[in-house]
Formats: C-alpha cells, structure tokens, sequence
C-alpha cells in the first residue's frame, strides 16, 4: 500500500518490477498470501524490518506507466481489493501498496527458516527387541485321503497311548497318519474324541446314542483302522444292545469278517448274527405249517400263510435250495388234514337222520371243513411250486370215502372238496404235474363228475379260483388221457352240460380237440 511519504518514482519503479516478474517467469513465483490462523501476519510488527534496514533500490520505472502512476499515487486500493480470503487470491492493481508487505514477508520467513533450523528433530525411537520364538507344539495330523480333510490334534501323547498305530507310526514326535478309504470326517472326530476322554464307558454308550447306529458303525470301523481297541469295545457293546436294519447288518458282518477282533468282547454281537448250534431251517418250515393247520384264528392264519409263501417262494432271500423243504413231513401234515376232514364228514353223516338223502351240517361243523381244505389247497399249491405235488394227486385219487359221501352232503358243504379238485385239474392242464397215465385217469374217474355238479356252487364262491383258468385246466388235462377215456369223460360231460348249462364247466374247445384228433385226423388216416 503506498503511503503518503512515497515519491512517483518509487511507485513507477513498483509497477516496472511487477511488470518485469510477469513477463519473465523464471524468476521465484511471488509468495501466496497467508491464510492460516495459526500463522504470523507477514505485515505485523513483529516481522516489520528495522528503521535502520536498507533496501535495494528498484529499477528504473518504464516510461508507459508513468502517467499512471500519479493517480495511483493518489487514489488508495477500495477495501474490497485489499482483502484475501482463504480460497482465492484477489487481483492486486497498486504495487505500492504491497511493496513493503513483500520484504516483511521475505523477513519472516527467513526468520521462521531460521528458527526451524536451530531446532534439530527429535531422536528416533529405538527399535523393538525382538521376541523371542514360540516354543515348537507336536501336533498329529490326520489326513482323510478321500475327503481331502485334515484333522490337527494337540494332545498327542494321550492319543498315543490309545492308539497303537499312531504309535507305531510316529514313535515319539508329531506328524501325520493317513486313512485310507471311505470314511466320514464326523466318524474320525468322534473316535479322536473318544481318545481324549478318561475310560467312561457309561459315557461312551451316551455319546454314541446320540450319534446313531449308522454313526457307531462308522466309528466301529475308524477304531478297527487305527487299533483303537477302547472304542471297538465301546462300539461293540454299544450295536449289541440296539436294533438294526439290513444294511446295517451286512456292514457290520463286513466289518467283523475283515478285522479281527476280542471274541470274548463280540461274541454276544455274533450271537446275533449267526446261531450258535445251527438247526435245520427245513425242521423249522415243517414246524410253520403244523402251526398255521392247527390255528383257530381265521384272519391270522391268513395271514401266516402270506408270510410262509414269501419266505418260500423261488424269488425269496430266505431260502437257498429245494433242499431246504423236506417233502416227507409235509406229506405227513397233508395226511393229517385228510384224516380229520374224513372224520369231520363222518361225524355229520352219523348225526343226520336215517334216510334222509341230503345231509346238512351246522355252522361249527361247516367252519372246521372249511378250514381243512383250506390247509390242504395251501398244502397242495406248495407242493406245486416246489414240483413236488405228484404224490398228492395218487393221495386224493385214493380217498374213496370222501368220494362216496360227496353225494350224500349239500351243495354247501361238499362243494368244498371239489375245490380241492380244481386245483389239481389246473395244475395237470398247465403241465405243473407230471403224473402218470394211471394216476391221471384214476383222479378223473374219482373227481371229475363231483366237479361238474359242484361247478355253479364255485362259480359262484371262487374264493380266489379263476374259473376261466378252470375250464380250460379241466379241458387241456381230459385230452392227456387215452381217446378211448377221452371219449368216455367228453360224453358225459356232453350230457350233464346239456341239462345244466352255465352251470356246469364249458369245455367245447377241448371238446373240438379231441373230435377232430379221433375222426378227422386220426394217426392212421391220410390228411
């Protein structure tokens, strides 16, 4: 700012050195205005310099602004142009002005450069010490090879001690055991957890409750791998006492014939598995049909019988071989049935009135009947899939006197051997029975004729026969026989079929079999 003792020639000489310092920009770029509150003001009078001081005398003025320079000399800056703020330098026009604000300022920073300088910087921190290493830890890592799992255990001398492999294997430091196969991350925490706990086995049997029986085998099978003998032990006790499903049952079988193990511990688990004096399975199966042809209970022997046909069926898992069957007891229990229907027959037939030519029977006489031909037909149909029914066919062609009383009893009741005649017929005509010519002819000369006349009462009552599988059984098995008997049996048929109509069996096409095989194409005649 210039002040009123300044002469035009000073302000000129501003103006040239401002000038100068824009056009020639090499020069140190003109010091920015201070705009810190923590900063000293350049123009205080702390900084002001000396009354004494002597400045350099600035260059010549330029003769262009020496008319200006009056006016400037004159008129003072607005106070608008002679504030700073903090963001933005205003626009000086008046050199003058600011003329003796730069040399304070060039003196306070130089003093504040020099106050810097005699203040030397603080020392630096000495370095930490280093600390000293962590004493080295053994660990034992157990690597599923199938899970890419790793399992880090510190307590390495405890797990030792329990298992021998680990032992074996690592001797008397740390390092890794690798278990090969499929095995379960859970199974091989469990078995290490086990290893770590004091020998609790009330505590064991808990852990292993909550885990499950598939979880157990599991561990069971970890234990036998590593020769953890505390959690075989645990194991076994543990699957001894509980129930398991099949599968289960083929994994641990699995496991008992590929480790070996403390009989003493795993003989109640054997026990289990395989009796310990075998029996005969086919004493056993006699024993099941003797008990189901002697129950009372209509709906459970049903039901057993269901259950005996699955375990004797061809498809079954439960039996090997026709060994398995012993076809002289059955036929003992076949003869024991037929005894006592003969009795039953006779019975009724003594109670009923002289003379009377049709014999009813009552409700409890009818349910026992019922029930025994039941157990025959049952009887039979397992001797037919077994290929063992040949002798039973010979055994009811013989019963002459069921035969004989046949006529003598209601429709009701006698109705009820001729469905053990169809059975018989419908096995001979799918060729399941492989009788003999006497056998075949002696069973249609002893049955065939109750059949025709009981054949309405079976439609009628199938109780689960399929009639049409009937007829054509009863046909196909009357044309293995002799023309000569074929002729005999067809004419009868002929006739009763005549007077009963749907009544009696429709055996037309076998009829039309034999006819043509006797007159039309007979062996002896040209074609």
């Amino acid at each position: 700012m210039p002040t009123p003792g300044s002469s035009p020639a000073a302000t000129a000489a501003a103006h040239r050195h401002r000038r100068s310092r824009r056009r020639h920009p090499q020069g140190p770029p003109p010091r920015q205005p201070w705009c810190c509150s923590f900063a000293l003001d350049p123009l205080s009078a702390v900084h002001r310099s000396p009354a004494g001081t002597t400045t350099a005398a600035p260059p010549p003025p330029h003769p262009h602004h020496r008319r200006r320079s009056k006016h400037a000399a004159t008129t003072a800056p607005p106070l608008s142009r002679r504030m700073r703020s903090p963001g933005r330098v205003s626009p000086v026009d008046d050199a003058t002005a600011y003329g003796g604000a730069a040399a304070s300022a060039s003196a306070c920073s130089s003093a504040r450069l020099s106050s810097v300088s005699e203040c030397p910087p603080p020392p630096p921190p000495p370095p930490p010490r280093p600390r000293p290493p962590p004493p080295a830890v053994e660990a034992l890592r157990i690597r599923l090879v199938s899970k890419g799992v790793i399992l880090e255990v510190a307590e390495v001398e405890r797990v030792r001690r329990e298992c021998r492999v680990v032992g074996r294997i690592l001797g008397g430091g740390g390092g890794e055991v690798a278990v090969e196969g499929k095995v379960e991350v859970e199974a091989i925490r469990e078995a290490v957890e086990m290893m770590l706990e004091d020998a609790d086995e009330a505590a064991a049997m808990r852990r292993l409750s909550r885990a499950g029986v598939a979880r157990a085998i599991a561990v069971l099978e970890v234990s036998f791998s590593l020769m953890f003998e505390r959690g075989v032990t645990n194991c076994l006790k543990y699957l001894e006492a509980v129930p398991w499903s099949e599968p289960e049952e083929e994994r641990i079988k699995s496991l008992l014939s590929q480790y070996p193990c403390n009989k003493t511990v795993s003989q109640d688990l054997l026990a289990r598995l395989q009796p310990q004096e075998p029996s005969s399975s086919a004493e056993l199966v006699v024993e099941l049909m003797d008990s189901i042809t002697k129950g009372t209970n209509n709906n459970a022997r049903k039901d057993l019988r269901t259950l005996v046909d699955g375990i004797l069926s061809r498809t079954s898992i439960y039996i090997k071989s026709d060994k398995e069957l012993d076809m002289m007891n059955i036929y003992s229990i076949c003869h024991t049935c037929l005894n006592c229907l003969v009795e039953l027959f006779g019975e009724a037939s003594d109670l009923g009135p002289s003379g009377q030519t049709t014999i009813s029977v009552g409700k409890g006489p009818h349910e026992r009947i019922c029930k025994q031909v039941e157990n025959l037909t049952w009887l039979l149909q397992i001797l037919i899939d077994r290929q063992m029914g040949e002798e039973f066919v010979d055994l009811w062609a013989s019963q002459n006197t069921l035969s004989t009383m046949h006529e003598r009893f209601s429709p009701m009741v006698r109705y009820e051997l001729s469905r053990i005649s169809a059975t018989i017929f419908i096995a001979m005509g799918s060729g399941k029975l492989h009788c003999t010519s006497t056998s075949r002819l002696g069973i249609f000369e002893a049955w065939f004729r109750p059949l025709l006349v009981d054949f309405g009462w079976l439609r009628r009552c199938p109780k689960g026969l399929n009639m049409a599988t009937l007829e054509d059984g009863i046909g196909q098995a009357l044309l293995t026989l002799t023309l000569k008997h074929q002729q005999v049996l067809f004419m009868e048929w002929f006739e009763t079929f005549s007077g009963q109509g749907r009544e009696c069996p429709n055996l037309m096409r076998a009829f039309q079999v034999w006819w043509r095989r006797s007159f039309v194409r007979s062996l002896g005649s040209s074609s």
